[in-house]
């Protein structure tokens, strides 16, 4: 049962982070409008499961009046609703504020910031601006700190696994995999990230992509309510996810016989590198283009 939904504002982005799992960066656009974040509002609650929704992106601040007035629109249709940003806005702890202020007044449930090497070198930074006055402001915040990929003891049969919080999809895969050891691609038999078969969470984009993972669309809101999609939602019919259901990245490209390297850093990197061969051949269950880095 679903019971969250991740709302991509915008895969506009002030950053171009090497993590990014979405490809976000300043020359990539798709935005909600108001309209369609009203109808999204109407299919939240028709669907009556869900709690929760976070504001993300991108980068969700670049557009802030549409933001807050998501924002006050979701609240009428769940208990709980957090934002996450890079808080470039955080100029000083009292401009911070001033931009927090309107989130305050809407009784926000958390405020994510990201505060990294990706986003930040400096020790007093924006993102710690924001911390600073968000906790002024009593707001539930937190930092997201992610590190570059690094290789760390493994736990199990002493195999060594990949720490620092990156998942390698997306622009990851371009930027960050070289050096990091690999295994052998049929060992990857299971998704060990996301419950494909019964989601308990969903990303949403202004195309109407409704994502069970980043770039797995389970359908198109837009033509098809959310509230459909995610009743009739089933793994085993879905041309993507039934294989990895069943045996992981190594089935999926076993079924679709597509041809692929003898090792891969982990299931996620194999996962992406597999469905970015497919996407031409799934279109409808495999986009955004941009997030696969394509045109």
């Amino acid at each position: 049962m679903v019971k969250g939904i991740h709302i991509l504002l915008t895969y506009d982005c002030n950053f171009e982070c090497d993590h990014c799992f979405l490809y976000c960066g300043p020359h990539f656009r798709g935005t909600f409008t108001g309209d369609q974040l009203k109808l999204l509002k109407e299919e939240v609650e028709n669907l009556e499961t869900i709690s929760w929704v976070y504001f993300e992106g991108g980068e969700p601040f670049l557009y802030y009046p549409l933001m807050v007035e998501g924002i006050s629109m979701m609240k009428d249709a769940v208990s709980e609703i957090g934002v996450v940003t890079n808080a470039y806005w955080a100029t000083t702890v009292e401009d911070a504020r001033l931009w927090l202020h309107p989130l305050k007044e809407l009784d926000i449930s958390d405020l994510s910031l990201s505060d990294d090497a990706f986003h930040f070198s400096a020790v007093d930074n924006e993102a710690k601006r924001a911390l600073k006055a968000a906790k002024e402001l009593d707001i539930p915040v937190n930092t997201i700190c992610i590190d570059e990929p690094t290789v760390e003891k493994g736990q199990e049969k002493g195999e060594p696994v990949i720490g620092g919080g990156v998942m390698l999809r997306g622009r990851a895969v371009e930027k960050l995999i070289e050096g990091l050891p690999r295994r052998n691609y049929d060992t990857f038999t299971e998704c060990p990230f996301e419950d494909l078969e019964e989601p308990q969470r969903v990303h949403v984009d202004c195309y109407g992509n409704v994502h069970v993972c980043q770039g797995i669309s389970m359908g198109n809101m837009w033509e098809t309510p959310l509230s459909e999609l995610i009743g009739s939602y089933d793994s085993s019919t879905h041309p993507i996810c039934e294989p990895l259901v069943e045996g992981g990245p190594a089935l999926l490209a076993q079924k679709y016989d597509i041809v692929h390297e003898d090792t891969y850093v982990d299931a996620c990197h194999f996962c992406y590198s597999m469905r970015l061969a497919l996407v031409d051949v799934f279109p409808q269950y495999l986009a955004p283009r941009q997030v696969y880095g394509l045109k």
